[in-house]
């Protein structure tokens, strides 16, 4: 997509000029129509996730048979993974500022998100007990599932919604946040979806928004490759009732793991999925979601994402017509010392506000126009800003890095000698420490092996990742913690 012209009133969705991005300027919407479009992207991800909850991991070798559906939260909503841990960092992005520091998202993640994750961010929430911040926990040499794991994605629609007609804006922020736990072809996936929701925005022709996608992505990865040949795919086979050929197609490509969680939860058939759904819905929220759902996998990420970038289009508005069963508490079931009094509309309007803040850092002005305030946004042309790492594991530049960081916590407290410990067992120093400096080795592994929920998730990483740490582990004499006559 090229960056829009002149300038460009926004007052419903329906009125949006798809011409407009034909050559570079600058957007000016109003503020109601910019928190109709943020309310609506948010309700529609928390339909996604919540109503997609049920059929979550359930259709892995055959799609699913969900052939009525009607979207609602009876009893509002809930957190979960999907949209909490963007709770946390929008209720800080709010107060603060849109790039929190690392150590200060490691303070987050220790105060509020300790419970209720898994995977990628389950292992990332353990090193920083080790007093590991980011982005290293979500660097693949030291986060044995960051190399597949879908946070890149599931963890990244807010910062779309807060950054419209930003694309570029959207993947750095994205990034900033999915590096958490994620690097390589996830945070493609980052970029991918960040772009679409916040094109989403400015162009109502789906396939513009994937050609906006396409350009935000490293053209050699993985990710671009799943986008060319599903948009092929359903050239080929466009009717609505053809998706279970495209699904077929995706499972036969892309599920190299007999289905078990390196497929499950990995970001081949994830973002193909959501993808797929993206088209065969043709703008429908509801269909976009029951497609999304039968599409399988870890369903409920991927039904979410999708719906976020047709709920941009629609709108809350649109939404509310609908006479869906749809009520406003969030409740707070997951996160530590977050409020217990949120609701979905108190959501989104942190993200209104943080999209507000953003638009001025990035050059646009709030004014009032025809007697309503709008905000005038300087356009974004989607472009690729991190293109995938080579090689992926970055591994001499951490060793540049953090080999004299291991060396000298070696003879450190006990956080520091059982981080030096954890860090030369994913640099493969682990036998040279043992050799060179045998005392302090001896004491940094028993610093580490004191440190139970780190060692536990070394030995539940997933292949082949996890397989070669886990090697690395047992030769310099850490055990698994039902192995260790010391734990409990």
């Amino acid at each position: 997509m090229k960056a829009i012209v002149a300038t460009v009133l926004l007052v419903l969705p329906a009125s949006l000029d798809a011409r407009a991005a034909e050559a570079g300027g600058f957007l000016t919407i109003s503020e109601g129509d910019l928190r109709d479009r943020i309310h609506g992207g948010f309700l529609a991800q928390v339909l996604g996730n919540l109503n997609g909850l049920p059929h979550e991991m359930k259709y892995i070798h055959e799609p699913g048979r969900v052939e009525q559906y009607a979207p609602a939260l009876p009893e509002g909503a809930r957190t979960d993974d999907d949209t909490d841990l963007e709770w946390v960092y929008i209720s800080e992005m709010a107060r603060a500022d849109a790039f929190v520091s690392a150590p200060r998202i490691r303070q987050l993640w220790q105060r509020h998100i300790n419970r209720s994750i898994w995977c990628a961010n389950l292992y990332a929430r353990q090193l920083m007990d080790l007093g590991i911040e980011p982005p290293l926990t979500g660097r693949i040499a030291i986060n044995p599932w960051s190399e597949f794991n879908i946070s890149g994605q599931f963890i990244c629609e807010s910062f779309g919604l807060s950054t419209p007609a930003m694309p570029q804006t959207a993947s750095r922020i994205g990034l900033h946040y999915t590096h958490v736990t994620i690097d390589g072809e996830p945070a493609q996936a980052t970029q991918l979806f960040c772009t679409l929701i916040a094109v989403a925005f400015v162009e109502t022709d789906l396939q513009k928004i994937l050609d906006a996608g396409a350009a935000a992505m490293d053209p050699e990865s993985v990710i671009a490759r799943i986008l060319r040949e599903v948009r092929a795919w359903h050239r080929e086979q466009p009717n609505p009732g053809d998706w279970r050929t495209t699904r077929q197609r995706i499972k036969d490509r892309y599920q190299r793991h007999g289905g078990e969680m390196r497929d499950k939860n990995g970001y081949e058939l994830n973002t193909a999925s959501t993808l797929a759904a993206l088209l065969y819905g043709q703008g429908d929220l509801a269909e976009t979601l029951r497609l999304a759902f039968n599409f399988g996998w870890d369903c409920d990420n991927n039904a979410a994402t999708a719906a976020t970038i047709v709920g941009v289009q629609r709108g809350r508005k649109w939404i509310d017509r609908q006479g869906w069963n749809l009520r406003e508490p969030y409740r707070n079931t997951t996160r530590d010392h977050m409020p217990d009094d949120e609701t979905l509309s108190g959501f989104a309007d942190k993200i209104v506000d943080v999209a507000r803040a953003v638009i001025l850092r990035n050059g646009g002005t709030e004014s009032l126009v025809n007697g309503e305030k709008a905000y005038r946004i300087r356009v974004e042309t989607p472009a690729n800003l991190e293109p995938l790492p080579r090689p992926l594991d970055r591994m001499a530049e951490l060793k540049a890095v953090l080999s004299p960081e291991v060396d000298r916590d070696l003879s450190g407290d006990e956080q520091s000698r059982a981080r030096a410990a954890y860090l030369a067992l994913c640099l493969g120093e682990a036998g040279q420490r043992r050799r060179d400096q045998a005392e302090d080795w001896a004491r940094a592994v028993e610093a580490l092996q004191r440190y139970t929920n780190v060692v536990r998730e070394i030995f539940a990483a997933p292949h082949p990742n996890g397989a070669a740490l886990q090697r690395e582990a047992r030769a310099a004499g850490v055990r698994p913690p039902q192995e260790n006559p010391s734990e409990p």
